[in-house]
């Protein structure tokens, strides 16, 4: 067997995938692959619903939230209702206004004009008393969500489908609110005319974006829809999507996981974070590339706003920070921060503090309203249970959530918040969040252009399938060159003990290598096409002194 190949072999050994499964990894198959839709739970009676809303011409809502997810989701069951003859619009609740999930003041809009079924995408699990008022008014809901359900399901709901649910069958349970709703899609096929039989994969390149933004697993079923979703990326059929690339100076054939996570995705979400989602919303929806274009411009410059905002936030927690604090937990509230912009600073800080950090903006209403982000031991949606009598409204992941709370009671809150830290005796959680090597190498002749694609076949990297990281060592540094506007990136020349050498970058690095010295590497590796000569290099993600080095170990 190839070196290239072996070392492969060898990554995805560590990662619990060997013989028949490796082989599953490296080639999905959507036949082989998808899990039967009936076994969703509650889809029967959402199926029968459906069809009687299709029967009867009656006007039917796709309630969908204001992140990727749920915009993806949104957009792939209106396209799809549409094949399949139902009548149906779409709704998306404002972040500032409205929040997240069913608000009841829209919900009385929505009847006022007419709606008799409500379908909900990426959210609705929670809803319990939106749902019983809504049945009260003779309102029908269907919510297809993938959000952990609470202590009891809204029962007066027509039906709930998420494969969450503690009495759920369906043999995957990390599917992302646009994989929900594309197992709907499927499970409809069964039942109704409308989308032949293997033209719902049209809209796979909306469930692959979903999927990787919303941060889910890329394993099992969502690593064959995000796999499949990306190939059709080049082809879509979706203006709003063509409009993106355009934008963005990227071919469809050069997008991958990083370029939706990192370049698309950012600009779908500037809308509901600094105005209204309904322009994302536009976009995905527009048939004509024209009008797309325009969408496309109009987030480019909501996009860059939110960068501004985002970078106003940062400085004010970091600066905020500088004057001590030794707590656990990160818990700070500023009337001048936007709470649709605190979730992403708040990933930062965690990051950058490894603790769980939850940031609040104080309205004028006497509320506070933001956003969590943690790791490890501290789940989010649990904490946020713990202290559900302080809040207003509050749910999410272990790793995220949103809340809102009378501002009187964020101290008690940061209080009761502490102690449930303090009662889960966690340790070692910083940890956590250090890059752990899948493979040590110590021969740079090893990492080569049949490595770089060799590891290309394990694509889509994101949540629960990472680029491999290696661990590299011993290398002398032979030169060091900073780059970037401020120099906050740096490429470096390194050779090892056999005289090899190879090109490395480092971005955003706070402490760089100096020539001569010896290192021990944390990096992954990718081509290089710069100047037309195609050319394998590293990637640091860390480094440190060989004579200061603690190695760690493999997972």
């Amino acid at each position: 067997m190839p070196k290239a190949q072996e070392i492969v072999r060898r990554i995805l050994k560590s990662r619990g995938l060997s013989g028949a499964a490796a082989e599953c990894f490296f080639s999905p198959q959507l036949e082989r692959d998808l899990h039967n839709p009936m076994l969703l739970p509650d889809i029967k009676p959402a199926l029968k619903r459906l069809l009687q809303a299709q029967q009867r011409q009656e006007p039917v809502v796709v309630y969908g939230d204001y992140d990727i997810d749920g915009l993806c989701a949104t957009t792939l069951l209106l396209r799809a209702f549409k094949e399949f003859g139902i009548n149906a619009t779409a709704f998306i609740p404002d972040r500032f206004e409205q929040g997240y999930g069913l608000n009841q003041e829209a919900l009385v809009e929505l009847i006022k004009d007419g709606a008799k079924l409500v379908v909900t995408v990426d959210c609705g699990t929670t809803a319990t008393a939106q749902i019983k008022w809504a049945a009260q008014q003779g309102l029908d809901i269907i919510v297809t969500d993938h959000h952990e359900p609470g202590s009891e399901l809204p029962q007066e709901a027509v039906a709930v489908v998420n494969p969450k649910r503690a009495d759920s069958k369906y043999p995957f349970r990390e599917l992302a609110g646009a994989g929900v709703a594309f197992k709907l899609v499927q499970a409809m096929q069964t039942v109704s005319g409308g989308i032949k039989a293997g033209s719902e994969r049209w809209l796979l390149d909306l469930v692959a974006f979903a999927t990787v933004c919303d941060v889910v697993p890329l394993l099992d079923e969502n690593r064959t829809l995000a796999h499949f979703g990306l190939q059709l990326w080049p082809k879509t059929r979706w203006p709003g999507l063509k409009a993106l690339m355009l934008t963005a100076g990227i071919r469809g054939d050069d997008v991958n996981a990083t370029t939706l996570g990192y370049v698309f995705g950012p600009r779908l979400n500037a809308a509901g974070r600094i105005e209204h989602a309904q322009l994302a919303l536009n976009l995905l929806t527009a048939d004509k590339l024209q009008p797309a274009l325009d969408y496309a411009a109009q987030l480019e410059e909501l996009n860059r706003r939110r960068r501004a905002e985002q970078t106003k936030i940062e400085q004010a927690v970091l600066l905020a920070l500088a004057s001590g604090n030794d707590e656990p937990v990160i818990i700070l509230a500023d009337a001048d921060w936007s709470h649709g912009v605190v979730g992403i600073v708040a990933s930062r800080i965690m990051e950058r503090t490894s603790k769980p950090t939850f940031l609040l903006q104080l309205l004028a209403d006497g509320t506070a309203k933001g956003s969590a982000r943690s790791f490890g031991g501290f789940d989010i949606a649990k904490a946020l249970g713990h202290t559900s009598q302080l809040l207003i409204s509050g749910g999410g992941h272990a790793a995220a959530g949103g809340l809102t709370l009378k501002a009187a009671r964020i101290e008690l809150f940061k209080q009761k918040i502490l102690a449930y830290h303090g009662s889960l005796k966690l340790v070692g959680q910083s940890g956590l969040l250090k890059p752990r090597p899948d493979l040590k190498l110590s021969d740079l002749a090893d990492v080569d252009l049949e490595l770089v694609d060799e590891i290309g076949r394990l694509e889509p990297f994101g949540q629960g399938n990472p680029r491999p990281l290696f661990q590299i060592q011993p290398l002398s540094v032979l030169s060091v060159r900073s780059m970037g506007q401020t120099a906050q990136h740096c490429r470096l020349v390194l050779r090892d003990s056999r005289s090899a050498t190879i090109e490395a970058v480092m971005f955003n690095a706070d402490k760089k290598p100096k020539i001569g010295q010896r290192l021990v590497v944390m990096a992954t590796v990718q081509a290089n096409d710069f100047g037309g000569r195609r050319r394998a290099e590293l990637v640091l993600k860390s480094w440190q002194l060989i004579s200061k080095v603690a190695t760690p170990p493999l997972m």
